[in-house]
């Protein structure tokens, strides 16, 4: 099973472009020795990426691939997300982003009528928990209980992973489609675990043995849906160094000197300078050249031969 996991994100855009170069767009610059190009012809069907937070390493079940990069930073997945509902507006991809414990929810595509019965909200969440197909019937809680709104935070969140396979195996032909499908989920109910009993407590530990035998089970039911055509990445991250904020400045803000940039050089140039450089070059010597031929051959041309106005006008006066 193609199961990456993470321990940490190395850049902003680290986990974006191995998404989208998975999935086969093109990416700026990925110099990641992880990811090796493949057959464009045949890229996996569904891409899932599940983000945990609260926890530096989580061991799964069955041994995947594990790549432990430094220094976490916030990312997302929009852009990939924007590119297959633009290239694929068309066909049926299936694109979902879910965070339950912020009940931040977009969905593309088939998406809206796939997961019409998903339960997005902290209310619909909890609801879900204390219906009879549930995961609880059959979760074995250990020190995690059921009055705790904590511990039900953190349930609910695998009840969503259920719930999404669950879902998705009544669509089973939008898996065989020809169209990329996206998944991103970020669960934050074990970091809610480790705040409130502590990291060394029983209750974390039964939580992360949990979550990693819900996420093994999550992987698999995906990829045999998709035929084992997917790809199934897990990031473990303790927490982000950075917000993902918006930097602003007032216009009222007294001016600075800039100490980033002491020697005021340019910004760096991204790949599409070369193309847009060589359009414009090329475009202005055909330009000049097309004008210094047709000047030429304007300057040497005989009007009594080379211009029609001249030769009717002879004919008609010879006429005359």
């Amino acid at each position: 099973m193609s199961l990456v996991s993470y321990d940490h994100l190395s850049q902003l855009c680290f986990e974006m472009e191995v998404a989208a170069l998975s999935m086969g767009f093109s990416v700026e610059d990925l110099s990641w020795p992880g990811l090796a190009a493949g057959d464009l012809f045949h890229r996996p069907r569904a891409t899932v990426l599940v983000t945990v937070k609260g926890v530096d390493k989580l061991t799964l079940p069955v041994k995947g691939i594990s790549y432990p990069i430094e220094n976490a930073v916030p990312f997302s997945l929009d852009s990939v997300a924007n590119a297959i509902h633009t290239l694929f507006s068309e066909e049926t991809p299936v694109v979902l982003q879910l965070a339950p414990s912020e009940e931040r929810v977009y969905m593309v595509g088939k998406a809206n009528s796939v997961f019409e019965d998903l339960s997005v909200t902290l209310r619909q969440l909890r609801n879900r928990l204390f219906q009879d197909n549930s995961i609880l019937s059959s979760l074995p809680l250990n020190s995690l209980s059921r009055n705790n709104e904590v511990d039900l935070l953190f349930l609910s969140e695998l009840q969503v992973l259920h719930d999404i396979a669950s879902l998705l195996s009544r669509h089973k032909h939008l898996a065989k489609d020809h169209s990329p499908d996206l998944y991103s989920l970020e669960l934050a109910g074990l970091e809610e675990v480790g705040k409130r009993y502590g990291e060394d407590s029983q209750q974390f530990k039964d939580a992360s043995q949990i979550l990693a035998d819900s996420l093994q089970k999550f992987a698999d039911e995906m990829f045999n849906l998709y035929s084992g055509n997917a790809v199934v990445e897990v990031v473990a991250v303790k927490a982000f160094n950075s917000p993902l904020t918006r930097k602003t400045r007032s216009i009222l803000q007294s001016s600075q000197s800039e100490t980033e940039n002491p020697y005021n050089l340019a910004y760096p140039y991204n790949y599409n300078y070369s193309v847009i450089f060589n359009i414009i070059l090329w475009m202005m010597i055909g330009l000049a050249l097309a004008v210094i031929v047709i000047s030429y051959n304007l300057w040497n041309m005989d009007p009594g031969y080379d211009s029609i106005i001249y030769r009717m006008t002879n004919q008609k006066i010879r006429m005359d």
